[in-house]
């Protein structure tokens, strides 16, 4: 019998080491049932809740060829946390000759084993939304504090020891200014152009492109306000565009002196 590993994290907080514990003990079974195994397949970082995911799609592509008989997954929720694509995928596979075995759970042949697979992918799923409504909460305990709640962080802003946003001097300056020379008339090229000439870039260390100064004139932070799904707090974050400056401009465009929403 031919083989292959399908192994996967979902999180860039997890190491590569999970990855290798996965394929360790996927081995190990193929080994004590004589299986031969080809090279595996993993996604890293991605979670299981879709099948967005490249190396489990070329898999699932792959099964057509009839190149290996068995995928063996070091737990059933490495396959999928979602019921729907974990039994769609696992009848493309049937389909092309091909299933799908956990490596540390016992699941046998028969009725019984199809209610354990059953309550184990349910299982799986309960612990993922579980896991995700969990998670939303403390984000939104943060978001009632205004912290900071991860993403791509504003330019113009830094975020201090406790998670709270803070207005960083070398960039701010740079912000304000782009706000004054847009509501004067400057085009969103030429305010990209002299960011760009200023030195400034993103969080990530990128250039600035019209894209980051679309999102830079569109944000609502600038003014003070802090959104996190339904949480708008005004004066939640330092604001660098100050009300004093959106007074004086009473006659510009609705771009500065009302924003648009946006997270």
């Amino acid at each position: 019998m031919t083989g292959v590993i399908y192994a996967r994290y979902s999180s860039d907080n997890q190491r590569e080491e999970s990855i290798e514990g996965q394929l360790r003990e996927c081995q190990a079974f193929a080994r004590k049932n004589d299986i031969t195994l080809l090279e595996p397949y993993i996604d890293r970082a991605l979670s299981a809740k879709t099948d967005n995911r490249p190396n489990f799609q070329k898999m699932i592509k792959d099964s057509a060829a009839k190149k290996f008989d068995i995928v063996i997954v070091w737990k059933l929720d490495r396959f999928a946390r979602n019921r729907f694509d974990s039994a769609h995928y696992k009848s493309v596979l049937r389909k092309n000759g091909v299933k799908v075995v956990s490596a540390t759970e016992a699941i046998y042949e028969g009725a019984e084993g199809i209610l354990l697979e059953s309550m184990l992918e349910g299982m799986a799923e309960y612990y993922s939304a579980e896991f995700s409504e969990k998670v939303v909460r403390g984000l939104t305990e943060n978001a009632l504090k205004c912290k900071y709640n991860g993403g791509t962080l504003p330019i113009g802003y830094t975020v201090d020891e406790n998670q709270f946003f803070q207005i960083d001097p070398a960039t701010a300056p740079a912000v304000l200014d782009a706000f004054k020379k847009y509501a004067k008339g400057a085009t969103m090229q030429e305010i990209k152009d002299e960011l760009n000439i200023k030195g400034i870039r993103t969080s990530k260390g990128t250039k600035i492109t019209l894209n980051t100064v679309t999102r830079m004139l569109h944000n609502r932070r600038y003014i003070g306000e802090y959104q996190y799904r339904d949480v708008v707090v005004p004066n939640g974050v330092p604001a660098i565009i100050p009300p004093s400056y959106l007074s004086k401009y009473k006659s510009e465009p609705p771009r500065i002196r009302k924003l648009p929403q946006s997270n």
